[in-house]
């Protein structure tokens, strides 16, 4: 079996939130078409804090390269994909290196400045949409870009899916203690509207500390490194799920929301693009809290048509049929 590297950061592989899960599914996938996926991650100069200077950001990568490629030769492998910037320079190493970003350079993210000389370097990419793809060939010349969605779980999305359990009054929001995700919002949000019950879902349990410094309103109920089957059980009784981050790479809950029939409401940002549907409605800081409360309040308990999109655009089977043509190429 041919094996393929998939260099992540040791907190990314640690957190059950959207990097972890897509190495568990691509792993799985890889399995299955004959592609060991091999797991990768420098072991020092981490925090569990990636906010910290010197941790977690592209200049902590470039000190990991030693432990990186020692692990990369003891396991004979030729072909990586990698899913921080910092780690482009693998390429010089082994030139069938692929970056597959789980952030990107937007201004509105942690490390802008310091992704982008990063990207300039970059020669092959897979993204997550249409978006992304684009954005790599008018800013940085790339145009070797295959567009493959991280599939959500199509048998917890047909498992969980009951619409007589959803609480019209309940509003999910997944997301990171992180500036660009707006907590904020979500909190003033709930605040303002306490007949709403409000779920707010942090990939990792550094959140539960973080989180301390903030008032919570009654009407919010905190949530940590649920597992899968959790997200899409919680997903499954909510009425409406709001993301209002300012930029996404993956936007992940996003999808597995649409697969579930949610009432979404989204930012009007580009990068969301690919979220569209009969049900899906971008807005703004200006109106998103009459969004939310436009959804929750619509007759429906669940959109069909969400649903139905979802499959056949985001779907594993969709994810898999991507790498399948990917790896047959890039392989060879």
């Amino acid at each position: 079996m041919r094996k393929v590297g998939l260099v992540m950061r040791k907190i990314q592989f640690t957190e059950a939130q959207g990097p972890r899960v897509f190495a568990d599914r691509l792993k799985q996938i890889g399995l299955e078409l004959g592609v060991d996926i091999v797991f990768i991650s420098p072991e020092r100069h981490v925090s569990g804090y990636d906010w910290l200077p010197g941790y977690e950001h592209e200049k902590g990568d470039l000190v990991n390269y030693d432990i990186v490629l020692d692990q990369i030769y003891s396991q004979h492998i030729e072909q990586v994909i990698y899913t921080v910037s910092g780690f482009t320079f693998l390429k010089m190493f082994l030139p069938k290196s692929v970056l597959f970003p789980h952030s990107f350079p937007d201004p509105a993210l942690t490390g802008y400045e310091m992704m982008k000389p990063f990207y300039t370097m970059v020669d092959k990419a897979i993204v997550q949409t249409e978006f992304l793809k684009t954005e790599l060939a008018r800013n940085f010349g790339v145009h070797d870009v295959n567009v493959i969605p991280i599939g959500f779980n199509e048998e917890l999305a047909h498992r969980h899916y009951d619409p007589s359990q959803v609480v019209h009054n309940r509003v999910l929001w997944i997301g990171r203690d992180e500036e660009n995700r707006r907590p904020d919002l979500v909190l003033e949000y709930a605040r303002q509207n306490p007949d709403k019950e409000v779920y707010m879902v942090f990939g990792g349990r550094r959140y539960e500390e973080s989180m301390k410094k903030y008032s919570i309103p009654d009407n919010v109920k905190l949530q940590f490194a649920l597992t899968q089957d959790e997200v899409f059980m919680l997903m499954n009784s909510a009425k409406v799920y709001w993301s209002c981050s300012a930029f996404d790479t993956f936007a992940m809950p996003l999808t597995e929301a649409m697969a579930m029939g949610k009432m979404v409401v989204k930012p009007e940002h580009p990068c969301y693009g690919h979220i569209r549907s009969t049900h899906a409605f971008a807005g703004n800081e200006d109106n998103w809290f009459e969004l939310v409360n436009m959804a929750a309040a619509a007759p429906r308990s669940v959109s069909e048509d969400n649903r139905e999109y979802a499959f056949g655009a985001f779907s594993r089977t969709i994810m898999k049929e991507g790498y399948r043509k990917f790896f047959a190429d890039w392989l060879k």
